[in-house]
């Protein structure tokens, strides 16, 4: 049997070092993206110099009836060929503001997209998971969902609650084999970063400087080894020393 790991918002930043960390361990790689198929592209055509096969999944993980259709049509089909040993939720935006002018949309748009998304697209592959007896769920959660950010109430909300789910889901599976992990980066430079003054935040930082998306996939590839196998329900923060 085939087996692939599933990165969502694998497309670029944290999840396109994601994909082509695991990549390079040999496993057969889903790449979901949103809408930006140049740079899913891109992140596929990396991951194929490892000799490995690379699918492309379109969906919105803020929309569930995208994900049933698209990921839940993608397992059927592959049913008793292939199966997803290894689940990163990844995607996630953010939308900040105070909260006292943030609008509702700012709000639902960022708990859909990671709280709501995490939830959607994991119900898709658990049941495969368990009748297999061995997954691996790494969930991408924050230093805002740990100690909390002002400007960021929703993005903070959303990875607390991912963190919350993370713990949970690991004592209910841990029978079968399955681990729940969350990874919880501080400034890493990327995409989602960009529009920070990274010269400035670096003096918060005691390795005074942000981190690299490969350092962070080198942390998700070893959750999702073997070598990890006692290692459930946590929350792993990579921040250079940025502590809440």
């Amino acid at each position: 049997m085939k087996k692939f790991a599933l990165v969502t918002g694998g497309s670029r930043g944290i999840g396109r070092a994601i994909c082509i960390k695991l990549a390079s361990l040999q496993y057969h790689i889903l790449i979901n993206y949103k809408g930006n198929l140049k740079e899913a592209e891109t992140t596929a055509a990396a991951c194929r110099t490892y000799g490995v096969e690379v699918e492309l999944l379109k969906f919105d993980v803020s929309k569930p009836e995208e994900i049933n259709q698209v990921l839940g049509e993608w397992i059927l089909r592959e049913d008793k060929k292939s199966i997803i040993e290894i689940l990163v939720n990844n995607a996630g935006i953010r939308q900040d503001n105070l909260m006292v002018f943030m609008n509702d949309a700012q709000w639902s748009q960022v708990i859909d997209t990671s709280l709501q998304g995490m939830y959607h697209v994991t119900k898709q592959v658990l049941n495969p998971m368990l009748l297999n007896r061995f997954g691996r769920i790494i969930n991408m959660v924050s230093l805002s969902g740990i100690k909390g950010m002002p400007g960021q109430v929703n993005y903070s909300a959303a990875k607390a609650g991912m963190i919350g789910a993370t713990k949970a889901l690991a004592q209910e599976v841990a029978k079968r084999n399955i681990t729940v992990n969350a990874v919880a980066p501080g400034f890493i430079a990327s995409d989602m970063t960009a529009d920070l003054d990274e010269k400035e935040l670096n003096n918060l930082i005691p390795m005074k400087r942000f981190g690299k998306p490969e350092e962070v996939a080198s942390l998700v590839a070893y959750l999702a080894s073997k070598d990890a196998s006692y290692i459930t329900g946590q929350v792993i923060s990579i921040n250079g020393g940025l502590y809440s």
